[in-house]
């Protein structure tokens, strides 16, 4: 018999963002915002001044495929059965998404940027991370009580009432929610080549997405803080040889996210709002300094 789908769920997928009205309103996302703490003159010749540049890389097109195919793989197995996600030709679509993404992201840049080598190697790497997906599965995710929300589940919100019309966009890459703790988990899939080390996971710039995420969940659904885990699924593409110790192609890491981390994540919002729009949401004329060396 198929398991009634819980109403906050139901609300979840069905939700529907109004549009960004972009005649008057501003939209900021979480890669602007740390755009500009790593640099504000950088921000501004991206964001003010109109000189977005952007140069793909085989590292994001492997991202974006990858994203791809295991977002599929959960939710035919939460829609359906892990049989059934496993029956699923998760290594084909991931061939597919990489190919689409190049060409797409070549087209875009007018050249090429990698080359068929390098290409393999990458493709052969998502093929090592899916087929440890399938194997383990079980060590990282449960049907038991739990239900998938959805996957890229768009963010809208006014993060501070100050700016009403600067909106704050996101989305979020795997929600889940478990009906026997009433409490929903936010995941943040990342690729990195041999995962994160201490230095990575203390990095703010990192944590903060996922921090704000849960901050702007709560308050979208209203759902208590304290019923909202966030966590950090990173897959490795590389292991390190003759290692002495036992390695996975997954790491799972849950930054803090308790009233310290939220009030600096949302003073980080805060700050970067204040200093950028007035109270119309118009981007402020004046300098932005440049704080690093590459901008000029």
């Amino acid at each position: 018999m198929a398991k009634k789908t819980p109403p906050i769920v139901k609300l979840i997928r069905n939700y529907e963002p109004e549009p960004i009205k972009h005649g008057f309103q501003k939209n900021v996302s979480y890669s602007q915002l740390s755009m500009f703490r790593q640099c504000p003159k950088k921000w501004s010749l991206q964001y003010k001044e109109g000189h977005k540049q952007y140069t793909p890389t085989i590292h994001t097109v492997f991202g974006t495929a990858l994203h791809e195919a295991v977002q599929h793989y959960l939710t035919i197995m939460y829609d359906k059965s892990a049989a059934a996600a496993d029956r699923e030709d998760i290594i084909g679509i991931f061939q597919e998404c990489l190919r689409e993404e190049y060409t797409k992201q070549y087209k875009k840049n007018g050249s090429h940027f990698s080359s068929p080598e390098e290409l393999r190697e990458f493709y052969e790497d998502g093929v090592n991370i899916i087929e440890y997906l399938k194997k383990k599965r079980s060590r990282y995710f449960s049907k038991r009580g739990t239900y998938l929300a959805g996957c890229e589940v768009p963010i809208i919100i006014t993060p501070n009432k100050r700016y009403n019309n600067v909106l704050y966009q996101g989305f979020l890459d795997v929600v889940l929610y478990n009906e026997t703790l009433d409490e929903f988990t936010i995941i943040d899939i990342k690729t990195s080549t041999r995962g994160w080390h201490d230095k990575m996971k203390k990095n703010e710039d990192k944590q903060f997405q996922l921090i704000l995420y849960k901050q702007y969940f709560s308050e979208l659904y209203n759902i208590p803080l304290d019923k909202i885990d966030v966590k950090f699924f990173i897959v490795k593409r590389k292991l390190y040889e003759n290692s002495d110790w036992a390695q996975t192609r997954i790491q799972e890491f849950s930054p803090p996210s308790g009233k310290i981390k939220l009030g600096r994540a949302n003073r980080y919002v805060n700050d970067f709002m204040s200093q950028v729009f007035d109270s119309q949401g118009n981007i402020k004329e004046q300098n932005y300094p440049c704080t690093c060396k590459y901008c000029e």
